[in-house]
């Protein structure tokens, strides 16, 4: 399998654009990205007090994706599993995974515990990741069963019939970001974010401990052979200057509506369990997000390789944005990242077209650019 291509989405506010002509726009995006032969759609899911997700049932938004797609596959990426009841995702799941005919994909996730707070769950970092996995449990068990029987700490089901199976067996193909740990050792594929140099020791750690797991050449439960990718939020024009000075704000507002309206809630409401190092921390345990670069070496690059490798414009990499990147530029210039990012090994590259305060005539030139003078070269 050749290299291919997805789209990663929040779909953010766009200044002076009511919320029905933000849908619409996007939707006809997503018409655009199936007519040029992306793979799949992935949509994350993010609450209130949260601003930088307008679609944050991402089911109501991708079942009316279906019906304007044909080949493009339709991934929440993630459902934060500890918000859902697991008989409700079960059968939307279901649902849309028939009205895609059978174009779901499932990406899942424990979300943040600003959020869970908010939404009235324990937002105990350690019971969230228990809720989380016993959740994944259920919907594994009831999405691939005839009947669902279950006794957990958090649901129990007793012989109950599962009325809606998905089109796809034993369920839609699943996804997990940020970790790529977690995905090969669950048997999913894998989305994550950082530089690439990060990134390809994490291709490295992902294809060993695949074959580790579930054995050398193995495929996915789907049958499929598993993905890896790194998003990338982008910028196209002309030339490298034009690029760089459209994505430059861009991206300080999109690190603004990622981070600050959470962090402001919080300190309004004296929340300060939700503020500094405590607001990201990780249940006890877990595999480190980063591989290990003493394990997994990558070669020693020449001057001129650092610089093919580094990302086109220069804007972000500073630890904000939750570890996104950009890449801005001309055409030429992606195409030389793209080659280095060819060469880490990776099956799968997440494009971002519309963020921060992109707006859509914007976007859709990045996407024309990239479509025509970048695709072509890789897929």
């Amino acid at each position: 399998m050749g290299l291919q291509f997805g789209i990663f989405d929040h779909i953010e506010p766009v200044p002076e654009l009511s919320l029905a002509q933000i849908y619409r726009e996007r939707l006809v995006q997503v018409e655009e990205y199936d007519t040029a032969g992306f793979y799949a759609y992935h949509m994350a899911e993010h609450h209130t007090p949260a601003v930088h997700s307008l679609a944050p049932s991402q089911n109501v938004f991708l079942a009316a994706a279906s019906q304007r797609t044909q080949r493009l596959r339709l991934a929440p990426c993630v459902y934060v599993l500890p918000l859902h009841h697991p008989l409700r995702l079960i059968e939307e799941i279901c649902m849309l995974d028939h009205l895609s005919d059978g174009r779901l994909e499932v990406g899942v996730g424990r979300g943040g515990l600003v959020e869970a707070y908010f939404w009235g769950n324990d937002a105990d970092v350690d019971r969230n990741q228990t809720r989380y996995l016993e959740t994944l449990d259920v919907i594994r068990t009831g999405l691939s069963h005839d009947e669902l029987t279950y006794e957990g700490e958090f649901f129990t089901f007793d012989a109950l019939p599962m009325r809606l199976r998905p089109r796809q067996e034993p369920y839609p193909p699943m996804w997990y970001m940020r970790n790529v740990e977690s995905a090969a050792a669950d048997g999913m594929h894998a989305i994550i974010v950082g530089s690439l140099d990060s990134f390809e020791r994490n291709v490295q750690r992902y294809r060993e401990l695949w074959s580790e797991h579930h054995g050398a050449g193995a495929r996915t439960p789907q049958g499929t052979e598993p993905k890896i990718g790194l998003v990338n939020h982008i910028v196209l024009a002309e030339t490298d200057e034009e690029a760089i000075t459209i994505a430059q704000p861009a991206w300080q507002n999109y690190v603004w509506n990622l981070e600050t309206p959470r962090r402001l809630e919080a300190q309004r409401r004296g929340l300060t369990q939700f503020l500094g190092p405590t607001m990201s921390a990780r249940p006890m345990g877990l595999p480190d997000r980063e591989a290990d670069a003493e394990r997994f070496r990558i070669p020693e690059r020449t001057e001129e390789q650092q610089r093919r490798r580094a990302s086109p414009g220069n804007i972000g990499g500073d630890g904000r944005g939750a570890g996104f990147s950009v890449i801005a530029g001309k055409p030429d210039s992606i195409r030389v990242f793209m080659d280095e990012y060819v060469a880490t090994g990776a099956n799968y590259f997440v494009c971002s077209f519309q963020w921060g305060n992109l707006k859509n005539d914007q976007a859709r030139r990045s996407i024309d650019l990239f479509v025509n003078q970048v695709m072509p070269h890789y897929s």
